[in-house]
């Protein structure tokens, strides 16, 4: 069989020997010097200025509503939109913090929300913010999307659980918003088994962020920026300080393993990144010589980094065709994130404006993924080629 994920942590072996060994010396393990380590090595990848760890993608992504919602930046009823095509952790806090969720569709040929699609939302919507989602490795025309935000005041935030290391112009992607949310969870990129980050080059959204990450304290931030805040809340004392809650947050914080094992995977994701590429690049020519398949079209991207390959069906009963393909070959496979977000039951259960979203419902209908990962030996790729191969 081959699975979605074959290992917990690229190089296993490896990284458990280095684990363990780190646990047996280490004299604390609550969030300290590995997670600030971890911090400043992934905002140096993505070349931001601020990077703040998580327990996981999915707190990543409800502290920073909250952490806008606290600057007074969204509020209550703020129209948040987001892509159809994504995962539940992006839309369920814009519902758990009283804001609107607007689904956007997706382009049917790159699987993402591109700049044609903002400009119809914009047009047609006042749009407060646009959470996107880059899925699986792909993503839209980043570039002209921030574009068409910034010049109507539209806050740009990017989902780049699935896309950690694809390029545009150069640029990472999570990095083109005033904020991007990655994952660290065991299936995705590089594994702390859990774990998520949020890069930003705003400072106020960054302090804000530890605010919220650790119960509406003060205590990760600098020294100059607890004075000035106890200032002006009149705390006098360090023993008042260290108990003064001063914004609405929640216990996020991650621990001192999630941190070492970030540093221990970052050293080797240039090469996890190549290998992802490599593969994709190989299984993407059993696509271009399958009539019956959707090519995905990635030319304005440099880099496509996945963790997941999609098969995307021109009609459902193709679909069915190559899911019994992949199946009868020991091939786990699983729904494109989880297909149109709208027809979810939380969804429905909340939103009772219904959307015309026709590219998600046909990729919902049509779609499927596999795992794309460095494990995949040759004799992996060529079966997943012959998978994808019409017969």
């Amino acid at each position: 069989m081959i699975p979605l994920m074959k290992s917990a942590f690229y190089k296993e072996h490896e990284t458990r020997l280095k684990l363990s060994e780190f646990i047996l010396k280490a004299d604390q393990l609550s969030m300290s010097e590995q997670c600030y380590q971890f911090e400043e090595k992934f905002a140096e990848f993505c070349k931001s200025k601020y990077a703040i760890l998580f327990n996981s993608g999915g707190s990543a992504n409800l502290a920073l509503l909250q952490a806008l919602k606290n600057q007074g930046l969204l509020r209550s009823g703020s129209k948040i939109a987001f892509s159809a095509l994504t995962w539940s952790t992006n839309v369920m806090p814009i519902i758990q913090l009283g804001m609107e969720p607007v689904p956007v569709d997706v382009d049917p040929n790159s699987l993402n929300i591109m700049s044609e699609n903002v400009k119809e939302l914009i047009e047609n919507n006042e749009i407060d913010a646009l959470f996107t989602t880059n899925v699986l490795g792909f993503a839209g025309d980043l570039d002209k999307i921030k574009e068409l935000c910034t010049n109507n005041n539209v806050i740009f935030l990017e989902d780049n659980c699935e896309a950690l290391g694809t390029e545009l112009q150069g640029r990472k992607t999570g990095t083109f918003g005033l904020a991007g949310t990655h994952s660290f969870f065991v299936a995705h990129h590089m594994s702390t088994i859990e774990g998520g980050m949020i890069c930003t080059d705003d400072e106020d959204l960054a302090d804000m962020l530890k605010i919220v990450r650790a119960n509406g304290w003060d205590r990760n931030l600098s020294a100059k920026k607890q004075i000035s805040l106890r200032k002006r809340y009149d705390v006098n004392s360090e023993f008042q300080a260290k108990y003064t809650f001063y914004d609405l947050g929640y216990n996020f914080r991650p621990t001192e393993i999630t941190g070492f094992l970030g540093l221990v995977q970052l050293e080797y994701l240039k090469e996890n990144i190549i290998m992802r590429e490599k593969n994709h690049n190989f299984l993407e020519l059993s696509v271009l010589n399958n009539e019956d398949l959707v090519q995905i079209e990635h030319n304005h991207l440099n880099v496509v980094s996945g963790f997941a390959f999609p098969v995307i069906a021109k009609t459902s009963a193709l679909r069915d065709k190559y899911f019994a393909q992949f199946s009868g070959a020991g091939v786990e496979i699983r729904p494109i994130i989880s297909g149109n977000m709208e027809k979810q039951p939380f969804f429905k259960k909340y939103v009772t404006k219904a959307y015309s979203l026709p590219v998600a419902d046909k990729i919902h209908d049509c779609g499927f993924y596999f795992g794309n990962y460095p494990e995949l030996n040759t004799s992996d790729l060529n079966i997943l080629s012959n998978c994808l191969t019409k017969y």
